[in-house]
Formats: structure tokens, sequence, C-alpha cells
């Protein structure tokens, strides 16, 4: 008997999520106190354990907490009271499973067991479950034998012991568990009565069908043995394996009823395989839009194909989400990097393609490309046999002609890199447990849309997330934690990348990233970067420090916003650009950076936190914003946050236009820089020119371009001390450097004026 299913009782509480209005801190009865507006409660609706969450600081001697709801005692009817806790921090209470028994006219039965057993918290962040049975008959099990007379129950947990402590509690769980006590009358199917063979040959797919017909909302029950299913089946009923299945590759389980990876493994019987079904189910079954990984670790020994285990799909575009749960790997072979060299020819007027390409058919899709004129983060993105070409993930900034080329296929846990298209996917919860043996992610080719939420990328061999074509368009990258397997090794000597973007429109938000070589390579545009925290430093010596950020189009129209960036640049260029000097397009543009924290704790003074890195000549600057940001030096000092890196060439700064440096913090920076620069000059003599240098405090070194104001502090006099009334006009880009301004005032003249001085031209 089950009287969910017979009777459709519902007897879980709603989850802490749907309001507190409905839990109360006494007894549960109608008027009694609710956690609603509590000073000592609060939802938490994302903990890496329980997803929503209460959070309960305990205030009274017996902390209370009750479901308002009158839960029905049935005859006859055992109901399990099941909830998860941990503590969080203070003293470590007891917690028990507690209850308060109402009869007729909603009066209080009284003279009964309304406690379970306590446990004591003994750990923080240690998720502790306790339970309880509530029953209308004595039977080994029973915790709390409530006879007739009761009609309902306000059920919860009560917290005792030591008070001041904070515990988190997952939704509290009711269910029917009559079934253990009354074998007799709570029938399940058994397959094997509508002719299912466990021998692992004979197709048992009729008989699962028929069994799922006749169970009417009974449970079905597959003994053990092996069954061979020979086609997709699809089971309607709640199911338990005692046994295993084997069935076809493209064949499909859906198991409708508890459709969760713990399901599947017991199906199965071995956790790879379970997920690959578990996802092949996902995606092909309009019932459920996520696989809940029931917080089980799935040990991979091979990178998992993601489109081959559908098989019948190459494109989705309906939301689906994988949550809850942690992948591992097991090391060997399978996760070792493939290398291939190949000579091939690059024309820029083909800009994404490679032609001539010899044993194209040996290099994989997704490969990263290495050689002469290529920039960070190429990949291949398709290949053509026939023709002998490639189709790259971005252009190559100096590589025309044919040269030989490298080619490194690193392996990932999850490679969508089989789908053409897949769009409104995402990860939750996750914990992708790298180990230093492989890769994360390898995205689809084309997508949008792609997420991942509250995960852990641990230890990534080479790569966290890749993107080789546009299946990041619109990506969302959210409160996750990106950890290296490099901390021990010099900043400038690690080679993993935490993750590259080549579409536009992307978020990477209230992140933490640890030690990589570089945290984002970004090549599309209009990107939102809010509140990482990335640190990229290391235990040696004062020394140089990579680019945290890379953003690879010049034409940025990125915000760069609220981020901790420690012991890393941003570094701004067009490294993917096939044609890298300036022609007729926009130059480098739309890039602001405001109210970021920028330290680093040791570092060369050359270093610089912003680095501007043209891959050709005629460049210039239109449009940047640095404002509101801290910049810090712990131990040492550096000579400004800002520079051009002319490796490939300087720029143009005749074209500077739209450039604000104002309203930041400089703190152990040899030369605070500043645009429109506000500052005095004095001439102690009387002279009919002056000579004002604003160097090196204007921004990039660039030239003093023009004037915004000029005003005398106090009178300007000329040779005989008479008070001089006539205005100058200057002369800009003055000097060897062009970084002076010559006042020109006419007649010889003394005194003080307070200019406001720009390196950028009007509009």
């Amino acid at each position: 008997m089950n009287k969910a299913i017979t009777d459709g009782v519902v007897f879980t509480p709603p989850a802490f999520a749907n309001g507190l209005d409905v839990w109360s801190s006494g007894d549960g009865t109608p008027g009694s106190d609710t956690y609603e507006n509590a000073l000592n409660a609060g939802l938490v609706p994302a903990d890496q354990d329980f997803g929503g969450a209460l959070e309960l600081q305990k205030t009274d001697a017996i902390q209370k907490l009750r479901y308002m709801g009158e839960t029905p005692i049935l005859p006859g009817c055992f109901l399990q009271i099941r909830a998860r806790v941990k503590a969080i921090s203070g003293n470590l209470p007891n917690v028990r499973i507690s209850a308060w028994a109402g009869g007729a006219g909603s009066q209080h039965v009284v003279g009964l067991t309304e406690t379970a057993n306590q446990v004591t918290l003994t750990n923080y962040g240690e998720v502790v479950e306790v339970t309880a049975i509530v029953g209308t008959s004595q039977r080994t099990g029973v915790d709390m034998v409530w006879g007739g007379g009761v009609l309902y129950g306000h059920f919860g947990l009560d917290l005792t012991g030591p008070s001041g402590g904070v515990v988190r509690i997952d939704d509290i769980e009711i269910e029917d568990v009559s079934g253990a006590f009354l074998r007799d009358l709570v029938s399940t199917v058994d397959v094997r009565d509508y002719g299912a063979v466990g021998d692992g040959v004979t197709d048992s797919f009729p008989a699962f069908e028929a069994a799922d017909a006749a169970a009417n909302g009974r449970e079905i029950l597959v003994p053990a043995g092996v069954y061979f299913l020979g086609d997709s089946t699809t089971i309607q009923s709640r199911i338990r394996f005692e046994g295993t299945v084997v069935m076809p590759d493209d064949k499909i389980l859906a198991l409708t009823k508890n459709y969760d990876l713990p399901a599947y493994i017991d199906a199965f019987g071995e956790e790879e395989l379970a997920f690959k079904k578990a996802f092949q189910a996902l995606v092909n079954n309009a019932g459920h839009d996520s696989l809940d990984l029931g917080g089980r670790q799935v040990g991979l020994r091979a990178p998992v194909d993601m489109q081959a285990a559908v098989a019948n799909k190459t494109s989705y575009a309906q939301r689906r989400i994988i949550r809850n749960g942690q992948i591992g790997v097991f090391p060997g072979p399978n996760w070792d990097t493939e290398v291939f060299t190949s000579q091939a020819s690059y024309d820029p007027n083909e800009a994404k393609r490679l032609t001539g390409v010899l044993n194209v058919a040996n290099i994989p899709i997704g490969s990263l490309i290495e050689g002469a004129g290529v920039g960070r983060e190429v990949y291949v993105r398709d290949k053509n046999v026939s023709t002998q070409e490639i189709t790259l993930s971005q252009p190559l900034y100096d590589a025309a002609g044919t040269q030989v080329f490298t080619f490194r296929r690193f392996k990932y846990m999850l490679d969508f890199s089989g789908f053409d298209k897949l769009s409104k996917f995402g990860m939750s919860n996750i914990e992708f447990q790298c180990g230093g043996h492989c890769s994360g992610i390898l995205l689809p080719p084309s997508g949008v849309g792609f997420s991942l939420q509250d995960c852990f990328v641990t230890k990534p061999k080479n790569r966290g997330i890749s993107s080789h074509g546009e299946g990041d368009q619109g990506m969302m990258i959210d409160r996750c934690q990106f950890l290296s397997d490099e901390s021990p090794v010099l900043a400038t000597e690690r080679t993993s990348i935490a993750l590259n973007a080549n579409a536009n429109d992307i978020k990477i938000r209230n992140n933490r990233v640890v030690h990589f070589l570089h945290f984002a390579v970004i090549s599309g545009t209009s990107s939102i970067i809010l509140g990482n925290h990335v640190f990229q430093g290391d235990s040696g010596p004062i020394g140089p420090r990579t680019a945290g950020f890379i953003m690879t189009r010049t034409n940025n129209r990125a915000t760069i916003t609220g981020n901790y960036i420690c012991d890393c640049s941003v570094e701004w260029g067009n490294e993917h650009d096939q044609a890298p000097g300036f022609s007729s397009e926009f130059s480098f543009s739309a890039l602001s950076i405001t109210g970021n924290v920028f330290l680093s704790q040791s570092t060369a003074p050359w270093f610089r936190f912003l680095v501007v890195k043209p891959h050709g000549t005629g460049h210039f600057i239109n449009g940047l914003t640095v404002t509101g940001n801290t910049f810090r030096l712990i131990d040492g000092v550096i000579d400004r946050i800002e520079g051009i890196d002319t490796s490939f060439a300087d720029m143009d700064y005749t074209r500077f236009r739209n450039i604000t440096f104002g309203d930041n913090a400089f703190n152990n920076v040899e030369t605070p820089t500043v645009n429109p620069l506000v500052l005095n000059h004095t001439e102690a003599s009387p002279s009919a020119t002056w000579v004002v240098d604003p160097a090196p405090k204007l921004p990039f070194g660039a030239w003093a371009q023009a004037v915004e104001s000029v005003v005398p502090a106090g009178p300007v006099q000329t040779v005989g001390g008479a008070a001089h009334f006539g205005s100058p006009y200057y002369e800009a880009a003055q000097g060897p450097a062009k970084d002076r301004i010559n006042l020109k005032w006419g007649t010889p003249v003394q005194g003080t004026v307070t200019l406001k001085v720009r390196i950028d031209l009007p509009l």
C-alpha cells in the first residue's frame, strides 16, 4: 500500500524556496510564529550539497522547525520523515526529527512520543541525515507510535544542545514507507511474470513493456540477472533494479518516474555507461529538462563523445541541464594528448582556411593549432579530407604562405565536438575532477546559450573549457572555480588556460580562478566580465607576470567591472586578424575597465596591468574608459599601470580619441596616469613661450595633443610686474617625444597656471 500512489495523498511539504510563511518556529499550529522575515533564518538558493536550503541559527534552547500543513495520519500507513543537515559555523548542536500530534477539533493528542533519537553534529560542512518513522501500530523500526485519535501531524525537526550555531537544512521529505511493513499488501510487478529472462541473450523488451502496462501505479521489479532489451524502452512506472540490463548503443532506456543517474547506474551496473545512457535519454525525452547525477561520482576511463552517446541527433536546441555530482577520471593512455605536424598553406584572403594540408585525415577536429603567425587559442573547427582543407576557429595574423603547423588534440572529459549545433545546454553544481590527466569540456562547434554554473573545474591538464567554433555564443560562466594543476610552476612556464571564447555576448561572472597561464582568451565582442577573482602569481623571485584576460577584438564593446585581478594583466590585441594593420575597420575601441581591484604581490617594475598590443601598424585607440579602479603593489614598485606593447608595431597617437583615465587609486605605482590630466605649471621668470611637460603622467606615453583649459592661479605678470590679462594659445605635441605643450603669450610673462591636457583629440 502506498497512499501517495493509490489515493494521490501528498505527504512531502513544499520546498523552503516556496516561502517560509508555512514553516513555524513553534509547534506548527495555526497562529504560531513562522520563519518568514525571521532574523535567524534565511534561504540559501544554491548550496553545494543541497541546492536550495534553509540557513538557521539556533537561538532557543530547543529550536523548532515545523511544517504548518496538516500531514494526514492514516490507519495502516507508515510515514518516514527525513532531513539532511550540516553545521556551518558556531556551536555544534544536536538534531532530531520531531512532531506535534493533532486530533479532532485541532486538539493536541498528548501522551505520545513526538521526538526521535537525536544526532550530534561533529564537523562543519558534513552532511548528516536524520530520519524517523511514524505509524499507527507498533512495529520494529517505528520511532513514533501514534494510535487511534491522531488525525494529522505537524512534522519537522528540533535543534537541541548549545545555542549560537548556524546550520543549513535541505528540504524536508515525508514519504509513505508502508511497503516496508506491509509487504503482503503492497504488490510489485515482476518482469519475469511477463516473460523476461535474465540470461543476457533473450530479448526481454516485450516483457518490460507488458509489465509496465500492467503496473497501474505499482512498482516494477527487475530481479537479479542480466536482461537484454533489443529496442528502445520507455517505462512509465517506478522501477527498481536488482538485476541489470544491456541494450544496443543506439537504443534508449527512458525511466520517466525515477529519471536520475543512480537509477541508470542500478540499471546498467556501471557508472560510465549509465551516464551515457542517461544523457541519451535526456535529449530524447520531453518529460525531463535535467539529469540529476544524484550526488554520485562518475569515473571515466576515456573521453565521452557526447554526440556519439546520443547517436540519433546531431543538433539540439531544447533547454537541458546536467547537475549535482562529480565527474572524475581513471588515469591512462586514453587521456594522452595527440600531436600531429603537417605542412599547409594560408592565404589571408581566405581568413579561416588552411589549404593543401598534408595528411589532413589524421588531424582531429578540435585540435589546437601552433605555428609562426598563429595567435593563441586557434583550433581546427572542421576539415574536408577530399579537398585537403581545414576550417579554422580564428584567422591567423602573420602566416601567409606555406609552413609546417603543429596540431595538439587535448583530451576532454566531455567532448561535444561531434554535434553540429547544441543550444540552451548547461551544467550546474558539478565538479570536474581532471586531476592533471585531462581537460574539462570541449564545446560544440555551433550553438547559443551554453552555461556552466556553480561548478568546479579542478586541475585540468591543458584547458578547462575550449571552444573550437562558435558554440560559445551567449555563453554564461557563473560562480565557478577554475583550479589549476600548475600552482607550483612559475607563472611564465605554465601552459594551461581556463577557457577561451570565439563568439559574442559571453558573460563571465563571479568566478574564482587560480594559477593558470591565462584565465580567458576572448575573441568575440560585447562581453561582460564581472566580479571574478583571478590570481596568477607564483612563489618564485620577483619577475614577469602573464595576462589574465586576453581580448583579441579591436572594436571590443566589452565591460570589465568589479573584478579582483591579482598578479596578472588585461591584454588587448588583435592577434586574430588576418590583416592586422589598420585599414578602414574600427581600430581599438569600446572597452570599459571600471571598478576593479588590481593587485600584485611581487613583480618586475616593468609589469603593466593594462597592455595594448597591436599586431600591425596604423592602429589607434578610439574609446577606452579606465575609471574607479585601484592599482596596488604589495612588494616593490612598478613604473606605471599601462603600456603599449610594440613587439609588432607602435600606434598612431595622432588619432587617439575618447579616452578617459580617471578616479583611479595608485599605491606603489611610480607614475600615476590620468587623462585628461590636470596639472599646475609655474614659470619663474618672464617668457613669451612656456614649455609645459605633462609627461610621464599621460597614459601610454602618448602625445600631448590637446589643452582643454588654461586658468591662471593668481596674476600673470609682465617684466615690470604688471598684471597681464591676455590669454595664451597652445602648440601641442612638442618635443622629441611629442609629449610637451608650448603656451604662447605674445609677450614675456611669469606666473602659475592650471592646465587640463589630453592625449586624445576632440571627437
